[in-house]
């Protein structure tokens, strides 16, 4: 049977399963090797009721790859042939096509560890609503990575981030938001911000959120999710037992234009969330020292030799 769903047939939020749990959503865009591993980690895990898989553009030869294992599993649902459409609507277009009352999100470069996707669905029940709840990412060496527990997001903090300021002067390090460097907690925990790279989220509350804003095209589009969550009476959690290993930096994409939809988003972002005259010209002024920011990372990196 042809897995393949032609993009007129994708409905919205009509799917739900009563006998399913946990649907898996991972968005593919040009990813490389780390893509099939991360796929085959998704089918080990019994928990996993639902995979769909949202293809925003593939070489040939991993479009053809990816339809062979759409038909050795009935979990897996296929969705090509529509164009890089970007992460947030291709995230939106998968959560249409899933079946499963908890949405999963999860990078296709990243390793899902078994009972994480389980853990993150057991997480909501009698939370505020809508709740978010963030996985712990991990580098390979399986330390925490940079991202996954955070305090807000602002045009200051972004900089200094980008700086690296906060590190390098104390009287700034009150301005850090990244907790990696925390110690663990022993439980789930309240943050501003969890990272994209893996978090859950129910159906019926990605529905209350009417999903992720799809004007961001790639990236910050899980920093404005957590926003409006919590703008809505929601909470957003950070899981600390829920893991997965995030690779990170395996996309084919030229990282000049990958950092550019970053510092864009980002840009986008404060202006949207500003509530006031000072904070919108705060966030017009500094936009464009953002995406400046944001693009001269990767030759940065070049020219110190750092991957």
């Amino acid at each position: 049977m042809n897995k393949v769903v032609p993009l007129r047939h994708f409905p919205a939020f009509e799917l739900e399963d009563p006998s399913a749990d946990i649907s898996v959503i991972m968005v593919v865009y040009l990813t490389g090797p780390a893509l099939f591993t991360s796929i085959a980690r998704v089918l080990a895990d019994p928990d996993v009721d639902d995979f769909v898989i949202v293809d925003n553009g593939s070489s040939e030869a991993d479009q053809a790859r990816l339809f062979a294992i759409s038909q050795t599993d009935d979990r897996i649902r296929l969705l090509q042939g529509h164009g890089n459409i970007g992460f947030a609507r291709g995230a939106n277009l998968g959560a249409s096509a899933a079946r499963g009352r908890f949405l999963v999100f999860l990078n296709p470069d990243a390793f899902l560890e078994r009972g994480c996707a389980r853990a993150l669905f057991a997480e909501t029940t009698g939370r505020p609503s809508p709740c978010v709840v963030g996985a712990r990412i991990l580098n390979e060496d399986r330390s925490e990575q940079r991202g996954a527990r955070r305090y807000e997001v602002t045009p200051v903090t972004t900089l200094l981030s980008f700086t690296h300021l906060t590190g390098l002067i104390p009287a700034l390090r009150r301005f850090e938001i990244h907790l990696e460097n925390e110690p663990l907690p022993e439980a789930p925990i309240k943050v501003p911000t969890i990272s994209g790279a893996c978090f859950g989220v129910s159906r019926a509350d990605f529905r209350r959120l009417k999903g992720f804003d799809g004007d961001f095209f790639l990236h910050v589009e899980d920093v404005d999710l957590c926003w409006r969550a919590r703008e809505m009476g929601g909470v957003v959690l950070f899981h600390p037992t829920a893991e997965v290993v995030h690779l990170g930096h395996t996309s084919l994409v030229e990282p000049f234009f990958v950092e550019w939809f970053k510092g864009n988003g980002l840009a986008r972002y404060f202006v949207k969330r500003a509530d006031s005259w000072p904070r919108r010209v705060l966030a017009y002024g500094l936009g464009p020292i953002i995406v400046l920011a944001s693009v001269a990372r990767p030759l940065m990196r070049r020219l110190t030799g750092r991957s």
